[in-house]
């Protein structure tokens, strides 16, 4: 079993930054990819970007050089790091760990707006 809690959400305005917070905590050696994924009202959820357990990231066209995935093993923690952020930015985003099952946090929301 794997837990996850995701903070760091928020308020911001289009051009500004926030840093979302991922913390796993259970059998968190067996996790193979952790990930991040959004979903915007009325619409599916859609991966952001992911990391693997060898340090691969992959990251999803609208958020590529704008985005930034990072695992912290001593912090046992997960970072997406989030700059240039844009109106269609705004959804709630969840963290996602895959092992030989798959684990997601409760979301946390990021509005982005003047």
């Amino acid at each position: 079993q794997v837990q996850l809690v995701e903070s760091g959400g928020g308020l911001v305005q289009p051009g500004g930054s926030l840093r979302l917070s991922c913390a796993i905590s259970g059998s968190r050696f067996s996790i193979y990819r952790m990930g991040w994924f959004r979903q915007a009202p009325g619409k599916q959820r859609e991966l952001v970007a992911t990391i693997t357990s060898g340090g691969s990231t992959n990251y999803a066209d609208s958020v590529k050089g704008r985005f930034t995935i990072s695992r912290d093993y001593a912090k046992n923690t997960v970072y997406l790091q989030m700059s240039s952020l844009k109106p269609e930015d705004t959804a709630v985003y969840y963290c996602n760990a895959v092992t030989s099952s798959t684990y997601w946090g409760q979301g946390t929301q990021v509005t982005v707006s003047s």
